[in-house]
C-alpha cells in the first residue's frame, strides 16, 4: 500500500521534548506505526514559520549575529538529549526541498486558475505594519489594539460555492467513525482564503512579484509532508495530528494535500496526560512496574492508544491501560516485535487501530526498546 506515517510538523517553541513529551505524542506515534510495516528511518517534521518565533528572535540579544535560521536550528536540536537526534533526521518547512515543492506546487495552482495573485484589502496594525488579517482585531506581533485597512496584491483562494475544506476521505482510519464535529467546524472558513503571509521567515513568495509575504504556514505543514513522502517514495503519506491542530490547519492544506499521484491523509490522535509526572510516577510504583516497562508503556503504547482512543487519554483511565499492558508485555514471545504477522502489518497500513487494545495482537507487536529520541531525559543545559 506505500504508506508511510509522518508526523504533523511541530512548533518549535522554547520546549524540551523531555520537558514537555506530550508535544512528541504524533512524532512517537508515527515511528511505532513505520517500525511495524518495515518503513525505516522517517524525519522528525518541525514547524519553524510562527510569529512567536519571529518576536523571539527580534527580542534576542544575539540577533544581530545570529540569524533566524541558525536560531531555528539551534532549538531544534536542544530539542533532543545529546546523542539522541532522530536517525531519519530532522525537516523544516522552510527547508530547500520544501520550499522548491511549496513554489512548485503554487505555480501550477495559478496556471491553473485554483488560485489567484489579486488586489486584497486587509488590516494592517498601526504601530508595526504587521498583517492582522481581513477582519480587524489587536496585532498578534506587538499587542497593538489599531488597524487600518490596507490593499495590496495577495495570493487567494475563491472557494466556489460549496467546496468542502475537509471530507471522510481525507482521513486513514478504518472502520473508524468520522470524525463529525472536525468535519463541521472546519468548513467554518471564509470563502476566499488569504494564502499569504507577513512574516521574518518562511517560504518566500517573492519568486511570484509578492515580495515581503510568504506562504501560509498552515500550507506550509501539509507541504513539508509531502517532501518527506518524496524523499521515501512514498504515495500514501499520514500525518498524526490532533483534533485541534487538524481543525486549524485542513482549510488552508485543502490544496497542497495532492501532488503527481501522493495524497496526503490524517490519522487523528488524543492527548495524552503525561503532565502529572508524579502521579504516572506513583502509578508505576504501586502496580511495581520496572523503568524499562515503564518506559515502554510511557513512549510506545501510549502513543498507538491516542491513535485508538482519539478524544483523549484521560488520567482516570491510566490504571486500568496499565493493567492491560502488563497483562499484553507478559505474553509477548521470546524475540518481542522480530515477526510481525502479515496481518498486522495489513491492518497498520489500513489505518486501523483496533488491535492495539486486543491483548491477543499486542504481544507480536511490542518492541524490546521504545525509541524515545530522549524523551525520557533531560538534554545538557535545560533548566
Amino acid at each position: 500500500m506505500n504508506v508511510l506515517y509522518i508526523n504533523g510538523p511541530v512548533q518549535n517553541g522554547p520546549f524540551t521534548i523531555a520537558e514537555q513529551p506530550g508535544k512528541a505524542a504524533g512524532i512517537r506515534a508515527a515511528e511505532a506505526l513505520n517500525t511495524l510495516l518495515d518503513a525505516g528511518p522517517v524525519p522528525h517534521l518541525w514547524n519553524t514559520v510562527t510569529l512567536a518565533g519571529d518576536l523571539r528572535h527580534r527580542d534576542a540579544p544575539d540577533r544581530d549575529t545570529v540569524g533566524r535560521q541558525e536560531r531555528e536550528e539551534r532549538a531544534i536540536a536542544a530539542k533532543y538529549a545529546p546523542g539522541a537526534a532522530p536517525a531519519g533526521g530532522v525537516l523544516t518547512d522552510t527547508t530547500p526541498v520544501v520550499s522548491a515543492l511549496a513554489l512548485e506546487m503554487t505555480e501550477r495552482l495559478l496556471m491553473e486558475g485554483t488560485l489567484a495573485v489579486v488586489p486584497t484589502t486587509v488590516h494592517l496594525c498601526a504601530r508595526c505594519g504587521h498583517m492582522t488579517g481581513a477582519v480587524a482585531h489587536a496585532c498578534r506581533a506587538c499587542g497593538h489594539q489599531d488597524a487600518r485597512p490596507h490593499t495590496r496584491r495577495l495570493l487567494v483562494w475563491d472557494r466556489p460555492p460549496g467546496t468542502p475544506v475537509l471530507a471522510p476521505r481525507d482521513f486513514h482510519a478504518h472502520r473508524a467513525r468520522p470524525p463529525g464535529h472536525l468535519l463541521t467546524i472546519a468548513q467554518n472558513v471564509p470563502q476566499r482564503l488569504i494564502l499569504s503571509r507577513t512574516r521574518d521567515h518562511g517560504i518566500s513568495l517573492a519568486p511570484l512579484g509578492l515580495d515581503g509575504l510568504v506562504l501560509d504556514p498552515r500550507a506550509g505543514v501539509h507541504i513539508t509532508v509531502l517532501a518527506a513522502a518524496a524523499r521515501h517514495s512514498a504515495g500514501q503519506p499520514v500525518m498524526t495530528v490532533t483534533e485541534n491542530s487538524a481543525a486549524n490547519v485542513a482549510a488552508y492544506g485543502a490544496l497542497f494535500r495532492q501532488h503527481n499521484g501522493t495524497r496526503l491523509r490524517y490519522a487523528l490522535h488524543g492527548r495524552i496526560p503525561y503532565d502529572d509526572t508524579a502521579a504516572l510516577q506513583r502509578l508505576c510504583e504501586v502496580h511495581r512496574v520496572n523503568p524499562a516497562l515503564r518506559e515502554l508503556f510511557l513512549a510506545w503504547f501510549l502513543p498507538l492508544c491516542s491513535l485508538h482512543i482519539r478524544a483523549g487519554i484521560t488520567p482516570a483511565q491510566l490504571p486500568s491501560l496499565l493493567k492491560f499492558w502488563r497483562r499484553a508485555h507478559l505474553a509477548r514471545p521470546d524475540t518481542p516485535g522480530s515477526d510481525v504477522p502479515a496481518e498486522l502489518r495489513r491492518r497498520v497500513a489500513a489505518g486501523d487501530t483496533r488491535w492495539v487494545m486486543d491483548v491477543r495482537v499486542l504481544p507480536r507487536a511490542i518492541p524490546e526498546y521504545p525509541v524515545t529520541h530522549g524523551s525520557a531525559k533531560e538534554p545538557e543545559g535545560a533548566s
